[in-house]
């Protein structure tokens, strides 16, 4: 290997990302975020690196083992970079913001970094968009997000999206109540994970016609609504079950049109969650364009600091970017030397974008050369060639 390919050796997951794929990158996350902004979502902006102790407690806990860590040489102590950002912004909310009015609705832009990627991710650094509404116990709370989710995601270009709703806290109640904690029989959670109807009669006792027919309901959200109606569920897992209709409900009326799917044994990928999740998916792109849910937001070792409840939702930028066309190059008009300023300013003014010419030798060729369709030529732009 040559020493300059060895200087351009990224390791794995790591990227360069180029011309004009940055720009575009950066104007969607943009344009994200001024959606979220027009909605009452304030900006923050948490660190790229925090303490370990503070990071990785509360919602952080469960992102412990993708977290890269290094000792601050200042104070000794160890910190992390963060591999979520969701848990920074319930630290926020706990401790910067604890004074401030409820609901709290908070949106954010930034880069994590992963100890590694998945199959359907395996880029380990990427961006973050999204948006947490703290302080509200309410199903609205859940059905703003998913829909202001799916609004941002089609004023960004991004068409043909479904949503997948999962109750995470539904299969464990519902289990809890026959005395089979699911924390203590991995091979019926793993059935459960695997959607295994015959693992699942094996492993769930008492339980396992309930789980199996948790199992069949999976499918259109109205439909799986009708089939978890016809269940005798457990006082815990009928809470799950009504909360789940209350969100279709919200969403249904704010967007009738919205591909809405609904899962109610689903639990991989919401390690934090305590509550209704949900999950974006594109048609025909990999990875999933956002995923969210309800959690538990708090501060661990603040004095007074009760958790409090907290829905959000995480938009994916690289996969975003996958499921919109390549971007377009605006015009460039090539500036000989000694053009007026002006001019510049009026091409500008009307959406061009102008490169200044530095040799004076510069004319149709090195327009060519940089890329330029057109120049700038006695006061007039025309095509190059």
């Amino acid at each position: 290997m040559t020493g300059l390919a060895h200087s351009a050796l990224l390791p794995a997951g790591l990227r360069d990302v180029l011309p004009p794929h940055a720009g575009h990158e950066a104007e969607i996350v943009e344009r994200l975020m001024g959606r979220f902004a027009a909605n009452g979502y304030e900006r923050v902006k948490p660190p790229l690196v925090e303490f370990e102790g503070s990071l990785l407690s509360g919602a952080g806990a469960a992102m412990t083992a993708e977290t890269f860590r290094l000792m601050d040489p200042l104070s000794q102590r160890m910190m992390g970079f963060r591999s979520d950002i969701t848990p920074q912004i319930a630290r926020i909310a706990a401790t910067r913001l604890k004074e401030a009015a409820r609901p709290l609705r908070l949106c954010y832009a930034g880069e994590v970094l992963r100890v590694t990627g998945t199959q359907l991710r395996p880029e380990r650094q990427f961006a973050q968009v999204g948006m947490e509404l703290v302080g509200s116990n309410d199903g609205r709370a859940d059905a703003e997000l998913i829909v202001l989710a799916a609004e941002a995601l089609a004023e960004a270009g991004v068409a043909g999206i479904a949503v997948d709703l999962t109750v995470p806290p539904l299969a464990p109640s519902l289990c809890a109540a026959h005395g089979l904690p699911l924390a203590g029989r991995p091979g019926l959670r793993e059935a459960l994970d695997h959607k295994d109807a015959a693992a699942v009669g094996l492993h769930a006792g008492p339980a396992a016609g309930l789980l199996t027919a948790l199992l069949a309901a999976a499918g259109p959200a109205e439909r799986c609504l009708e089939a978890l109606s016809r269940l005798d569920l457990p006082e815990g897992a009928a809470r799950e079950r009504a909360r789940l209709e209350a969100v279709v409900a919200e969403v249904r009326r704010a967007a009738p049109e919205l591909d809405l799917t609904a899962d109610p044994v689903e639990n991989r990928g919401f390690e934090y969650h305590t509550g209704i999740c949900f999950t974006v998916f594109p048609r025909g792109v990999r990875g999933e364009l956002a995923s969210g849910g309800r959690y538990l937001a708090s501060a661990d070792g603040q004095a007074g600091a009760a958790p409090e409840p907290a829905t959000g939702i995480t938009l994916y930028v690289d996969t975003i970017l996958r499921a919109l066309p390549e971007p377009v190059p605006a015009a460039r008009v090539y500036l000989p030397p000694g053009a007026p300023p002006e001019a510049g300013r009026a091409l500008r003014a009307e959406g061009w974008v102008t490169l200044a010419g530095l040799s004076e030798d510069g004319g149709a060729a090195e327009a060519t050369r940089l890329g330029c369709g057109h120049m700038l030529d006695g006061g007039r732009v025309r095509p190059v060639g």
